[in-house]
């Protein structure tokens, strides 16, 4: 395995701790554990009103569910959908790439990235960057931002208590670490699933919920005119774009279809004045 990128001194933390308002994701899990006391204790001092207290419940329950399968919520705490409104990024939007890296995209995609002078964000699942390992220190030495994308990316990721989020986002956190020299300060859930446990795993590990603003759903669309449409359809400042060098679909020709796409997305942008940053520099 390659030896990871050198930096003087012990790794450092790229921004100070973040101190969410406390109202920002407590104030549903504590309504969901009154309602939970509640409903107890209505089942005690009106035992025949149960089916009412059951289903007040199972209301409870399925709202958290359907907020967790809701990528761009904030309802299980906060969420980047969008770059801050700073005014450091009132021309400004980011580039984000999903599942990598992959031998075959990843090098293309760079080169690509190269000819056009643009930075872009790469979560990257752990197990891949292990396998990987060259590429990491290549994204990284162009001037790329790694994140975190968990380090098995299970598809039931979304379902697993607090302890099972906990090891998947510390594995990450220490693979990509080690390989990189810089502590991930972002953390984007498989397939932008998650429940209302996340959201204090990432607090202890100091970590930012990443989703995006839009994306061209390129893992399944093989035609690049709908999944470029997709990206550009209202492009504007602050937004977040998502596609994917890992699982990417292929177009007729066999061609990874972000390829195609890229330059037309980023030639749009830049004809709207638009600059691209990493997530972390709008921090």
């Amino acid at each position: 395995m390659s030896e990871p990128i050198s930096r003087s001194g012990p790794l450092q933390k790229a921004t100070p701790e973040r101190h969410w308002p406390v109202a920002a994701y407590p104030l549903m899990l504590t309504l969901s554990i009154a309602w939970h006391v509640v409903a107890l204790a209505g089942c005690v001092v009106i035992p025949h009103a149960w089916p009412w207290w059951l289903a007040g419940t199972a209301v409870n329950h399925a709202a958290f569910t359907l907020a967790g399968l809701w990528p761009r919520s904030s309802l299980l705490g906060p969420n980047w959908t969008q770059l801050p409104p700073t005014r450091s990024n009132q021309d400004a939007i980011a580039l984000t790439f999903d599942d990598g890296p992959d031998p075959q995209v990843t090098p293309k995609l760079l080169d690509l990235l190269d000819s056009y002078g643009v930075h872009a964000t790469f979560f990257c699942i752990g197990a891949r960057a292990l396998r990987y390992p060259d590429l990491i220190r290549d994204i990284v030495a162009r001037g790329h931002a790694i994140e975190s994308h968990s380090q098995t990316h299970p598809l039931t990721f979304s379902v697993k208590g607090m302890r099972a989020q906990a090891r998947e986002v510390e594995a990450a956190q220490q693979t990509l670490t080690e390989l990189t020299g810089r502590r991930p300060i972002f953390f984007r859930a498989p397939a932008g699933l998650r429940n209302l446990l996340l959201e204090p795993v990432l607090q202890k590990y100091d970590l930012r919920l990443a989703a995006w603003t839009r994306r061209g759903f390129d893992t399944r669309e093989t035609d690049p005119e709908r999944v470029a449409q997709r990206l550009l359809h209202n492009l504007a400042a602050r937004d977040i774009l998502l596609l994917h060098d890992g699982n990417a679909a292929l177009t007729r020709d066999g061609q990874p279809v972000l390829l195609p796409v890229l330059p037309r997305v980023i030639e749009a942008a830049r004809a709207r004045n638009l600059r691209f940053v990493l997530l972390r520099d709008a921090v």
